[in-house]
């Protein structure tokens, strides 16, 4: 997909499994929505081939629709419209809808069900707009920014239940800017920058590694005068040492075994006796900031 002569998606090759959450990730301006609004049949690409549960997302729109439920991450409804009215009207254009009255208290929406859809806080048209897309019982499920705004407790609500739906058999994709989100409920992660495809693995195969490890170290008496000026001579300028207070430093250095090697040496030699020595794992973040230099954007 261009625009302006400008790529949005460029050569762009991925596979989402049946059953699975799979989450797309990437920077703002990586080619998520774009990605996502072509799969769901918004978009015609300008290159390439796109197929959804096997149908052209274009030509096959008419067949596909009553498959896919999906999420915008704002609008979907009219803003006069009841919520509860809303959610009961897109369930009678589906041949086998969900309980609206179940699906609303799950959700909590049932005390709001009554107000106007613009009255409504931006965690209440989340919530609408993920009941939305899962009234149909749909077979796959398309999800942008699911729990934008939403307090942890509902947050969490909203992570079960689409959990529920893999368990279900229900394939959901999903974007989001909470990496924690992605590392805790993905099967397989895909990260998107600059409209390409540059990483893709389950969380596990993704934070496993790296180039750069991270080593806490607890003492039990305060560090001596000099002493991390003196461990940061013996590590080498390809580390980072940083003192966290007058008990605890942070190294950070090559993710060889070395560094820790090093460390554990330098308290034997200087009579420094470690309460923990611990070596910290890469998260999602991690790796995403590796891969991208950027953070993640709304």
């Amino acid at each position: 997909m261009t625009y302006g002569g400008k790529p949005a998606v460029d050569g762009l090759s991925l596979e989402v499994a049946p059953t699975t959450i799979t989450a797309v990730l990437g920077p703002n301006g990586a080619g998520k929505t774009t990605t996502l609004e072509t799969c769901e049949g918004y978009r015609r690409p300008h290159e390439g081939r796109v197929r959804v549960l096997g149908l052209d997302p274009v030509a096959d729109h008419r067949a596909l629709m009553p498959r896919i439920g999906v999420m915008l991450q704002a609008g979907g409804a009219w803003s006069g419209v009841r919520a509860d009215e809303m959610l009961r009207h897109v369930a009678r254009l589906h041949a086998h809808p969900l309980d609206t009255g179940l699906l609303m208290e799950r959700l909590a929406l049932h005390e709001c069900g009554r107000t106007p859809y613009r009255r409504l806080s931006g965690g209440q048209q989340q919530r609408l707009g993920l009941a939305l897309a899962l009234v149909g019982r749909p077979e796959l499920v398309f999800v942008d920014e699911p729990t934008a705004g939403l307090d942890p407790q509902v947050r969490r609500t909203v992570w079960e239940l689409l959990e529920e739906l893999r368990s279900d058999g229900v394939t959901v994709v999903l974007t989001t800017h909470y990496l924690e989100e992605a590392e805790r409920l993905a099967d397989q992660v895909h990260i998107l920058d600059k409209g390409r495809l540059v990483a893709s693995g389950s969380p596990l195969e993704l934070t496993r590694g790296g180039t750069v490890a991270t080593i806490r170290l607890v003492v039990t008496q305060p560090f001596p005068p000099g002493a991390p000026e003196s461990l940061a001579s013996a590590l080498g300028p390809t580390t980072e040492l940083v003192v966290l207070d007058q008990h605890s430093l942070q190294v950070s250095g090559p993710a060889d075994g070395s560094t820790l090697a090093v460390v554990s040496r330098w308290c034997e030699d200087n009579d420094v006796l470690p309460e923990s020595l611990t070596l910290g794992q890469r998260n999602l973040e991690d790796v995403f900031l590796e891969l991208t230099g950027r953070e993640t954007a709304l």
